[in-house]
Formats: C-alpha cells, structure tokens, sequence
C-alpha cells in the first residue's frame, strides 16, 4: 500500500502523542491491510494509547488479528469499536502482558472469555472457575483453560475493576479450581489408587492466606488416610503419595502452553527430606514433638482446598491449638526476628535494591510483622485468626494492637508494593520479584500502576516512598519490647477472669489484690479502642511492677497516670508502639515516690520515656537558653519563676527516669549503667538544671525591678556540692552573692540592689506551688548566718585577707560561677584560687586545725540515736569522710599539682591517685565509698520523696532503695552488709591518710 507522506507524518505525531515510543514500526504495524479499521478509528487508537505499553498493546492486537479467520477478523475488530468494556479488557491485556499476547495468538477465540464478568460488581469464586476448567480432561487443556481463566483476571485487575487484594483473591480461588481439577485428572488415571485413599490437600503460604501472585509456587501438604478400615494404612499413604506426585506434576510440567505453576510441598514436616504425604496423626507427632518456630508460622495460613473435605478439616482443626500456642515456646519472638534478618542476609547484594519481596522495606517486611502480632496477641483473640495479611492487618487495628495511621500506611504500602510485583509478573508469567532495570519495563510498569506524567521517574519515588514506611514500621513493629514480653507469658495470663486475676496478683506479690483489681477494671473495662489497648498492655505492666519493692505504687500510678492522660490520644499508642516506654512507666512508676510525684504534676512528660533521646541530660547551656526563653514570654516575675520551675521540674523527672532505669543495668551497655556514672549523670544534671533555673530567677526579678540591666554587676558563686556538680535530688543549693557597682553607679543604691536581687529569688524559687522549690542557702558565706547576704568583690577580698579561716579557705575549694556576670565570677575565682591553694601548701598548725574541726563534727553534728556505721554524710567513711580527706591533699599539693584543682571529689581522687599522692588501691576504696553513699542518699530520696541520710526504717522503703542499688527482693541484709563493709574500708583510709594514725 502506497502511504501518502503527509498522513504519514501526522500519524506519526499522533503515535508519540498516545505514547508510542517506537511510532516508527507502530505505523508500519497499522499500514497492513487488516489493520485498517484501527488506523482509522479514533476510538481504538485512543485505547491503545491508555495501556500500559501501547506499543505492545499494538503488536499484540495484530498478532490476534492475523490469527483469526478471514470472516472472524471484522467480528472482533466491529466489537472492539462497539463494547468500551471488552476494548478496554482486551487492549489492557495485550499491553501489560506478552504472555497473555503468546495466548491469544495460539487461541485466537479466547478473547470472547473477555465478554464474561462485564460487570464490575460480578467477581468469579471457586465454583465459577471450577466450571471454566471442567472440561479440561489431560494436562494440556487444563493448562489451556487456566491461561483462559487468567486472561480474565488479568483483564479485570489492569481495567481497575478489582483491587489488588480482590485479584489475589481471584487467583487463589483459580489455583483451588485447578488443583480440585488435576487430582481429578489424577484419580480418573489411576482409579485404583483413588479408591484406596482419601486425600487432602491443605495450600499454605499465599495460596493458603487467600493471596496469590500470578506467578508463584503454590505451596501445599498432603494429608492420606485410609479410604475404610478395610485399607491397610501404609498402602493408602503409598496410594495417596502416588496421586499427590501426579497432581504436581499435571501442574508442574512445562509444555508449550508453559506449566502452570510449580507446586511446592517442601513445607511438609522435615521438608523435602519427609514423606511426602504422612496421616493425620503422623503430622501431629511431628508438630508436637519435632517441629521448629517458623513451621507454625507457616500454618498460619493453612486452609483445605482440594481432595477430601472432612479430612482437611480435621487437620486445620487439629493444628490449629498448636499455632496459636507457638508464640508460648522459648524464644519464640527472638527465634522469628532473627529469622526475617536471615533473609535479607541470603539476599544477592546485587539484588537487594531491587529485591520487591524480600529486601528491607520489601513486602515479607509487612507479612512477617503481621504474622508476628498475630502469632502472639491471636492466641487470645480469634479475631486475628485470618490467612491475610490485609485482613489480618485490619483486625490487629481494630483491636487496638496496631496504631490506626501506622495500619492504614502499611496497608496503603502494601497494596502499592504488591501492585508493582503484579504488573511485574504479569508481563512475562514469570516468577520473579526483582524491579527491572530496562528504561521501558519501568515505563510500561510505572503507565500500568497509572503513573503517566513521568513514568519512571514517579515509579521509582512511589516505590522508595512506600517502602521507606514499610521498613519503618515494620522494625517498630517487629522489634517491639512489648511484643517479647507479651509472648513470654504463661498461656491464659493474657486475658484473666476476676478471680484468676486476683490469684495472679497476690502470687506476683500485691499486698492488696482487691484494690489491684478494681484498678484493672476501671483500665479496661468496656469496648473502647482505649480499653482495648489497656487489656494488652496490663498483663505485662503487672509483671514489670511486680519486679519492684512496692506493685501495688505501680498500679495506683499507672491508673493515675491513666486517667490524667486518658483523652490524649498519643499516651497508649506510645505505650503500646515505641520502644521502651512501657516498661519504663512501669520501672519509674513502682520505684518510689519522687518521679511518680513529678510526672502526676505534669503526665505529659511520660513522653519523654518513648523517645530514644528522652533520657539523655540536656545540657546547661541548652537548660539556659530554654528556661530564659520561657522567662522572656511571662508576664511578670513571680510568673516567669514559675515557668522556670516548671522547666525545673520537668527536666528533674527526665533525670530521675534515667537514673531508676539506668538502675536495672543492661548487658547491652554495662558502662552507661556503672553506680559511678549513673552518680556523675545525676550531680552534672541537677547542678545544670539548678545553675539554669537559678539564671532564669536572676532575669526575671532583674527585669521587672530595673529592665535589661541591674545598677550593679551580679554573680551567683556555686559552693558545697552545688560548685562541685555533686548535687543530689534533694540537695539545697549552697551559694555565695557578689556584686560590684557600676562605674558612676551610687555604691549604696548598687548594695540595695543586690540585696532586693537575692530576697526576691529566694522567695520565688521557694513559693508553695505544685512544682518543687530551690532552696539557696548562703550560710557558707563570710561570718556565716550573722554575715550579709551578699558583699562585694572588694569586700570579700578584704574579709579574705584580714579574717579568713582556715575552714573558710577549705569551703573555696568548691567555689564555681554559676550565674549571672561572668566577668565578675571570674575574678572572684582570681580572688579564690590563693585561698585554696596556698602557695607550698599548708603548715602543720592549719593541718592540726582542718583535723580538729573533722573531729568535732564527727562528735557533735551526727544526729543523737544515729548508727554512725550507716549514716551517709557524717557517719564513718561516709561522704565527710572522703571528701575531706581529698580536700587536705587538694589544699596541701594543690598549688604544684594542676590537676587537683577541680571543685569535683571524683575527680580530684583520680588526680591525686595519677600524683603519686596516694595508692590506686585506696583510691578505689574511698572512690566506691562515696559512690555508695551518694548513690543511697539519691535512693532514698526516690523512695520516700524527701532527704535523708541514713538508711529508710521502713521495711518497704528498705526494700525499695535495695531494687535501686540493684539488690533482689530478700536481700536487703545484703546491701546494708555491703555498705557498711565499703565504707568501714575507707574509714581505715581517712584514718592513715587524713589523721594520720
């Protein structure tokens, strides 16, 4: 046929219009004869340009064409033209599949199987397609009627009428029809064998769950019986094994029609080393007896589709106690973890970026997680129970198990991803899960998924986007805490009645189970999504508070806590999705008074112990910024100490939180749980915190006295443990005021200034209020109590140099800037440093004084009735002890040794222990000895809620300060053993180093 050039060169523009990416062969293809009618008709160009490969689509439709008789060929191309729904069906076929274009090219009449099903609301189910392929009589033409059978699934799923799920679906039901037709192939070829047994066959894996690929091994196990007891048992399993190899091979073999698909028994007991049909009985030995964890995964998704029916009943109704039982095995959450990571290790690293299925972010990410929370909340809830993973997937979110935004990303995610692996196996019906590399596979793969603006481009950032969700969700679903700590408890503690409930209680240690219990009520009582969540969450929460020295605390806590934040709608999703934070609330709620009392004042803190960061300190300039950003915006003084108090006591909670869960240590990181670490992250907090809520008062009272500047330069010098970072929860902050008036300032208006200054913070920081007060106390400061509050630089430095003691000098050692004018705080050091290190070091006369002043406080400050072998600060080898001790060598060497000028005890022993100064044996002594102390003056705070220095009487309180120290329940004697014996040996210490016996 001769082509006229300019109807060429608009048809060619027209081609690369409708997105031919070959128009060159595309025109050649519609310039043959019988193509005429396509060429010409708008209608059918239009649809060819709307498939997935137009191109494709083109050659396919011609290879149709010419395959029909002369007489046929106007009939299908009238139809096309005429019924859209048969147009779009056949031409998105023919441009999404090559292999399905394979088909109709060698069936020509196949495509009137696409005349079926016109409605969108018809979807063919087992019996539909069991009809379709009953008159398929050999393995031939039943593998002729399948394709048939697929053709019309494919056509439906690339139209849009039926959802990726619906497909799944369709082709599941396909592979059940077609296994019910090859046994009967089987049977009618050996009908001795089919009389002597009845067989079962039980699909797994997707076909099992409902589910198929168009390509996939079709995973099954074979159950035989005899057919009466007239048929001797291992003649029936050698009739039935005989069938069964028949079956697989009808849909095995490869003929010119192509196999069918590989059927797969190998997920029989002992895989491909086991028989290959066993009886019912032969199975359940083998499940109860021998049988590895990922082997009930996998019979999760059992389901009876050909063969017997009553058979296959009876085996799914009889493994099935034994799948809802595996997540009860030892190690059974870890054994599936370290099972998916096995996985991704096998993985081609040449493949891993484009592994679909199995790679990170991969479509097994989704299932295996699914599985893994069916596993181990379906033991107790039937309602988890389903062979889908998008069915499965909405019941653990109707039931509270799975946030509602995280399934609904997941099943968005997993519906994309399994489109893709669709569209990808579909092209070429072949078994594969790898995205293709070519430039167009991924342009007919992105315009078939309806990605046309860019194609490829898009593809690739749906793809990435979906799978970075998946990968996130599944490891905070798969690796969660609480998901271990749920399987790991004894069968039937998941949902208790009243009276196993109250059983359970007192044996985990409740000393009022009937109050426990009308907590628990008033937790899940009801239907909620929230009551939901709460009756999986309370089952482990009681075992974690009973692994403390008071549950009953926990519980009351949690109910508090609870109902506080019982509208909130982030507080039991946290809880239940991220990380720790469970079993953190329970560790800090049932450990003593202190954190509880903090987080009731504001429970939207207990966010802080989800997040990976929320317990590490924040820093002192990071505290500043933020407490002096909350002073800015309040209106007023007293209203801006409040906010820094707020901020105080939110950050004391953190502090807390850590410390008690630092506590319980780690295998994982031993060191960040050592007593001296966990002592030094406490004393640099709480010295932080202090130091930055105390620059918060300054700026406020500052402000609204005087605006941006104070008529005098200010400073806050730490003293005490405050200036050594060495604070604990209760510790007040001991300090000294120094100011200097501005040049031209009135000197006496400078001094009122400063002394309004410190009355007005010190009455904020200590106002009754729901958050805890800073108390400041200055009495280390020249002339003690009878001294003014605050003096000058100059009047410091002549008190210094006329009527300094001794002691006085001793008290400097700890001096540090902490607020206010650096500049001045900084020669107030200058003014310090001679003091505490006098040049030469100290006379005998001022050792003799120092020696003298550590016994009469010995004598007359420990408390009348106090055991001196168990009080903290005073008592024998107590933190007195040891810190005076350092202070004499710091006072004696510290003018030649740089390094014992430090205001901080630890650090100054391990300087003086690198000196030569003393022995690293009595270093570490006096080290551990006032790590002990410090650590129990810490415990006991967070037992009881206030300061002390000894030891609790109470029996409960004893106890619970011995979990904090890391001593089990019973061995409290042990603690006190341990104490008094680490202490009793740094007494020997002080005694040959600072008395000198």
């Amino acid at each position: 046929m001769t082509s006229v050039p300019g109807r060429r060169s608009s048809t060619f523009t027209r081609l690369l219009r409708h997105g031919f990416t070959h128009p060159a062969a595309a025109e050649r293809l519609l310039d043959l004869p019988e193509m005429a009618p396509v060429r010409t008709d708008s209608v059918l160009l239009d649809a060819l340009g709307a498939t997935a490969d137009p191109d494709l689509a083109l050659r396919g439709l011609v290879r149709l064409v010419e395959a029909q008789q002369q007489d046929e060929r106007q009939v299908l191309l009238d139809t096309l033209i005429s019924a859209k729904p048969l147009r779009d069906r056949l031409l998105g076929v023919l441009g999404a599949s090559e292999a399905l274009g394979d088909h109709l090219a060698r069936h020509p009449h196949d495509w009137q199987a696409l005349v079926t099903y016109e409605s969108s609301d018809l979807h063919p189910g087992v019996e539909d397609f069991e009809r379709e392929l009953a008159e398929a009589t050999d393995p031939v033409s039943l593998r002729v009627a399948y394709r048939r059978c697929l053709l019309s699934i494919a056509a439906r799923d690339v139209c849009g009428t039926t959802d990726v799920a619906q497909t799944a679906a369709e082709l599941a039901d396909l592979a059940t029809a077609t296994l019910r037709a090859a046994l009967a192939i089987a049977r009618t070829a050996a009908p001795e064998d089919a009389a002597a047994c009845r067989l079962a066959v039980i699909a797994m894996g997707k076909c099992g769950g409902h589910e198929l690929n168009y390509v996939s091994d079709v995973d099954v196990i074979f159950v035989g019986e005899p057919a009466s007891e007239a048929v001797d048992e291992s003649a029936a399993v050698k009739a039935a094994t005989r069938l069964a190899s028949h079956l697989m091979r009808i849909c095995s073999e490869t003929t010119v029609e192509g196999a069918i698909w590989p059927v797969d028994a190998n997920l029989r007991p002992e895989g491909r080393n086991g028989p290959l049909v066993r009886t019912l009985s032969s199975h359940l030995a083998y499940y109860q007896r021998w049988a590895k964890t990922w082997e009930f995964q996998a019979l999760l998704k059992a389901r009876p589709v050909a063969g017997d029916p009553e058979l296959g009943a009876e085996y799914v109704d009889a493994v099935s106690p034994l799948v809802w039982q595996a997540a009860e095995r030892e190690n059974f959450v870890p054994d599936v973890q370290k099972m998916r990571r096995r996985v991704v290790d096998n993985i081609p690293v040449a493949h891993i970026d484009r592994e679909l299925k199995l790679g990170p972010g991969g479509l097994r990410d989704v299932e295996f997680a699914v599985q893994l929370l069916q596993l181990v909340h379906g033991r107790t809830d039937p309602t988890l129970r389903s062979g889908s993973t998008l069915e499965a997937l909405r019941a653990l979110a109707a039931g509270g198990y799975v946030g509602r935004v995280d399934a609904a990303q997941l099943d968005e995610a997993y519906r994309f991803l399994r489109s893709m692996e669709h569209r990808i196996q579909l092209h070429r019906l072949r078994r594969t899960h790898l995205v293709p590399e070519g430039e167009e596979d991924l342009r007919r793969l992105g315009r078939s998924l309806g990605l046309r603006a860019d194609p490829v481009a898009e593809l690739d950032k749906e793809w990435r986007r979906h799978g970075s969700v998946v990968r996130r969700l599944h490891e905070k679903l798969f690796y969660r805490p609480l998901l271990d700590a749920v399987a790991q408890l004894a069968p039937g503690e998941t949902r208790l009645s009243t009276q196993a409930a109250r059983q359970r209680l007192e044996a985990l240690g409740y000393a009022d189970p009937a109050a426990a219990l009308r907590h628990l009520e008033a937790l899940s009582y009801g239907v909620s999504r929230k009551a939901a969540i709460q009756r999986t969450l309370l089952p482990v929460l009681l075992g974690w508070f009973a692994d403390s020295a008071d549950p009953d605390a926990g519980l009351l806590g949690f109910r508090q806590v609870s109902d506080a934040l019982g509208k909130t709608p982030w507080y039991l999703r946290l809880l239940r999705d991220e990380g720790a934070a469970a079993e953190n609330l329970a560790r800090v709620l049932s450990a003593g008074r202190l954190a509880p009392d903090l987080l009731l004042r504001a429970p939207e803190a207990v966010a802080l112990l989800g997040d990976p960061e929320g317990l590490k300190p924040r820093g002192r300039d990071h505290l500043e910024q933020e407490v002096l950003a909350a002073v800015g915006r309040a209106d007023g003084a007293e209203a801006a100490v409040a906010s820094a108090r707020a901020v105080r006591r939110r950050e004391l909670f953190r502090t807390a939180a850590a410390d008690l869960i630092g506590s319980y240590g780690t295998e994982e990181n031993p060191a960040e749980h050592d007593p001296g670490t966990l002592v030094d992250r406490v004393g640099n907090a709480v010295t932080d915190l202090n130091a930055a809520t105390i620059a918060g008062a300054l700026r406020a009272v500052v402000r609204e006295r005087w605006g941006d500047e104070l008529p005098t330069r200010f400073a806050v010098i730490g003293m005490g443990r405050f200036g050594g970072h060495e604070l604990s929860y209760g510790s007040d902050a001991d300090v000294l005021f120094v100011h200097e008036p501005r040049e031209g300032d009135d000197e006496q208006e400078a001094a009122q200034a400063a002394a309004t200054v410190v009355a007005e913070m010190r009455r904020l920081l200590q106002l009754p209020s729901s958050d805890p007060p800073l108390l400041i106390d200055a009495d280390l400061r020249p002339e003690g109590r009878n001294g003014p509050l605050v003096r000058t630089l100059a009047s410091y430095a002549a008190y210094y140099r006329r009527w300094s003691l001794v002691w006085e000098s001793q008290a400097l050692l700890r001096a540090e800037p902490m607020a206010g004018d650096e500049e001045l705080g900084a020669r107030f050091i200058e003014l310090a440093d001679p003091l505490r290190y006098p040049a030469d070091g100290l006379g005998e006369e001022e050792v003799r004084e120092i020696r003298r002043l550590k016994a009469r406080m010995e004598t007359e400050r420990l408390p009348r009735g106090a055991d001196p072998t168990l009080h903290t600060k005073l008592g024998r080898g107590g933190l007195s002890d040891v810190e005076w001790t350092v202070q004499l060598l710091q006072m004696r060497h510290g003018w030649s040794e740089p390094g014992l000028r430090t205001t901080r005890t630890r650090t100054a022993l391990a300087a003086a222990r690198d000196a030569g100064l003393l022995s690293p044996e009595d270093a570490e002594v006096l080290d551990d000895a006032w790590v002990l102390a410090t650590r129990v003056r810490n415990g006991v705070m967070l037992v009881r809620g206030r300061a002390g220095d000894t030891f609790p009487s109470d029996a409960k309180e004893l106890a619970a300060v011995g979990r904090y120290l890391g001593h089990g329940q019973g061995h409290v004697g042990e603690m006190v053993d341990e104490y008094r014996r680490a202490t009793r040996r740094a007494r020997a210490v002080v005694d040959r180093l600072f008395y000198g016996s």
